[in-house]
C-alpha cells in the first residue's frame, strides 16, 4: 500500500515584516504556521474554533482568528503577531499599558488580547461603529469601558483578568491619539 503525501504548497509569508519560505501542507492553519514552522509561538491555540480569541494576529492590519484561517490564504498580506508589534526594546502602546496595568494572570489569553486591542485602536481612529455604539452621526469613534468591552468580546479570559484589561486598553488609547 502506497500512501500519497498530503498537497504541499511552498509559500512567502510576510510575518512582522519579514517574508519567509515555507512548504505546507496545504489544509495548514496560519496558527499552526506561525507556532509550528515558524517558529512564533505568541499566539496561543485556545479553542481551535474561533471561539475564545486567543490565536489573534492582525492580517492587513485587522484582527483575525489565526486557527480559522488557510497558511495559503494570506500569502502576499502582511501578518502581524504579537512578537511583532514592539520596536527592538521598546513595547508597544498596548503591551505597555497591559504590563502597566497588570492585565494578565496566567498569560495564556494575553497574546490574543493585545493583539485584538491594537485592533480596536485602529477600527476606534478609524471611526468604525460597534454594537455598543451610541451616537452613530459623531466622527470617529469615542472609546469607553462599554465601548472597549463591546470590541474586545470576541477574546476570553479564563483567569477573568477583564478588570485589567479593559482600563489597559483605554490607557493605550489616550498614548496613540
Amino acid at each position: 500500500m502506497t500512501i500519497t503525501p498530503p498537497p504541499a504548497t511552498t509559500l512567502s509569508l510576510s510575518v512582522n515584516g519579514t517574508t519567509r519560505q515555507v512548504t505546507l501542507d496545504n489544509r495548514t492553519t496560519l496558527l499552526d504556521a506561525l507556532r509550528d514552522h515558524l517558529d512564533l509561538p505568541g499566539a496561543k491555540k485556545g479553542c481551535d474554533h474561533g471561539q475564545c480569541g486567543a490565536c489573534t494576529v492582525l492580517v492587513e492590519g485587522r484582527r483575525t482568528n489565526a486557527c480559522l484561517l488557510l497558511a495559503v490564504m494570506v500569502e502576499g498580506s502582511p501578518v502581524t503577531t504579537v512578537e511583532g508589534l514592539s520596536d527592538g526594546e521598546a513595547l508597544h502602546p498596548v503591551q505597555q499599558a497591559f504590563l502597566d496595568r497588570d492585565a494578565y494572570q496566567c498569560g495564556y489569553c494575553t497574546p490574543g488580547q493585545i493583539c485584538s486591542a491594537v485592533g480596536v485602536l485602529d477600527e476606534a481612529a478609524k471611526g468604525w461603529p460597534s454594537h455598543a455604539t451610541q451616537d452613530l452621526s459623531v466622527q470617529g469613534a469615542v472609546l469607553d469601558h462599554e465601548e472597549v468591552r463591546e470590541r474586545m468580546s470576541g477574546n476570553l479570559c479564563r483567569c477573568a483578568a477583564y478588570a485589567n484589561i479593559v482600563p489597559a486598553v483605554l490607557d493605550a488609547a489616550r498614548t496613540t491619539a
